[in-house]
C-alpha cells in the first residue's frame, strides 16, 4: 500500500474518534452547567480547555470560549468541525480504498456541519453532539461492515485505537486533576459510553476506584484504555508482519508495537492498587504513549524515503 493512503487511513480513524470523543465530553459538560446551579463555570471551563490542549486565562473561559475553541474552529483539528473536515479530505486521497458507503457518510457529514451549527446557536448544542455520535457510529460500523480485514483496515482501526486510547486518558484527568471544579464519576462513565456496562459489570452504586478501574483495565469494554491498546498492538502486529522489510526479522516488534506492549503490559501485570495510587502520573503517561507511538507509526510506515540508486564502479 502507498504511504499516503495509509496515512490518510490512520489519520481518518484518529479525526472521527476525536470528533465522537470530544462531542461525548462537551455534551456532559454542557449538560453539568445546566444542571448544577453551583458550579464555578469559569473554572470548569478553564480546566477543560486546558486538558484538551487549549488552555486559556481563567477570566477569559467561559461556555462560549468553550464551543467556539472545541467544537466549532473549522480550523483547528482538535475540534469537532475541524476533525470531521480533516477526516473527509483524508477520505478523499484515499477513496480508491474505502467504500463508497464510508465515502458518501464522511461527505453527507461534512456538508451538513453548516446547518448543523445554525441549529446548535439556536436551539443548544446537544443536537450538535448527537448528530456527531451517531455519524461517528456510522463511518466505523460502515468500516466493519463494507471493509475487507487487510492493510486498510488495519490502519483504520489502528488510528482509532490510539486517538481512543489518548481521549479516555483525557475524561479520566477531567475527573481526576480538577478538584472541585470535576465532574462526578457518574459524568465521567456517561461521556464514555461507559456507564451502563459500568452498572451491569458492578451492579451497584458508582464507586470512584471501580470506576477508574472499569475505564483503564476492562477487557470487554471496547472504549477502556486496556482494550484500545490491546486492538492496537494487534493492528500493529499484523501490518509488521505484512510489511516485512529486508533486515527485519517475523516476530521483532517494531518501534510503535514496543511502545504500546509497554503501556499494555503496565496495565495488565501492575497491581490495580498501585495503578490508581499514581494515577494522575499514569495517565500523563497513557498521553505520552499515544503521542510516540503516533510518530513512530509515522516514522515506519508513513515517511517516504528516497530511491535508491546505485551507481556503477568506476572502471580503471
Amino acid at each position: 500500500m502507498l504511504s499516503r493512503i495509509a496515512e490518510s487511513l490512520f489519520w481518518i480513524g484518529r479525526y472521527v474518534e476525536r470528533a465522537d470523543d470530544t462531542a461525548r465530553i462537551l455534551d456532559v459538560h454542557t449538560q453539568r452547567l445546566v444542571e448544577d446551579p453551583w458550579i464555578d463555570e469559569r473554572r470548569a471551563c478553564a480546566n477543560l480547555l486546558a486538558l484538551m490542549g487549549a488552555p486559556c486565562a481563567e477570566e477569559e473561559a467561559d461556555t462560549e470560549r468553550v464551543l467556539a475553541t472545541l467544537a466549532f474552529d473549522r480550523s483547528s483539528p482538535s475540534s469537532i468541525t475541524g476533525a470531521l473536515s480533516a477526516a473527509r479530505e483524508n477520505a478523499r486521497g484515499a477513496r480508491e480504498v474505502l467504500s463508497a458507503e464510508i465515502w458518501e457518510s464522511l461527505n453527507v457529514t461534512h456538508n451538513a456541519l453548516p446547518q448543523q451549527r445554525t441549529m446548535a446557536r439556536r436551539y443548544g448544542p446537544h443536537s450538535l453532539f448527537r448528530f456527531v455520535r451517531e455519524r461517528s457510529a456510522m463511518v466505523f460500523g460502515l468500516a466493519d461492515a463494507t471493509m475487507s480485514r487487510d492493510e486498510s483496515w488495519l490502519f483504520l482501526i489502528l488510528g482509532r485505537s490510539l486517538e481512543r486510547v489518548d481521549m479516555t486518558a483525557r475524561m479520566l484527568s477531567t475527573r481526576v486533576l480538577a478538584g472541585d471544579a470535576a465532574p462526578s464519576w457518574t459524568l465521567v462513565l456517561r461521556s464514555t459510553g461507559a456507564y451502563e456496562p459500568y452498572l451491569r459489570t458492578y451492579r451497584g452504586a458508582v464507586n470512584s476506584s471501580r470506576a477508574a478501574e472499569f475505564l483503564l483495565l476492562d477487557r470487554l469494554f471496547p472504549r477502556s484504555v486496556f482494550a484500545s491498546l490491546e486492538q492496537a498492538e494487534g493492528c500493529l502486529a499484523e501490518l509488521e508482519r505484512a510489511n516485512v522489510r529486508e533486515g527485519h526479522r517475523v516476530g521483532v516488534a517494531g518501534e510503535a508495537h514496543r511502545i504500546v506492549g509497554r503501556a499494555r503490559t503496565m496495565l495488565e501485570f501492575m497491581q490495580t492498587d498501585e495503578i490508581l495510587a499514581k494515577l494522575p502520573t499514569r495517565l500523563d503517561e497513557l498521553q505520552r504513549t499515544c503521542s510516540l507511538a503516533s510518530e513512530a507509526v509515522t516514522s515506519r510506515f508513513f515517511t517516504e524515503q528516497a530511491p535508491q540508486i546505485w551507481v556503477p564502479e568506476s572502471v580503471g
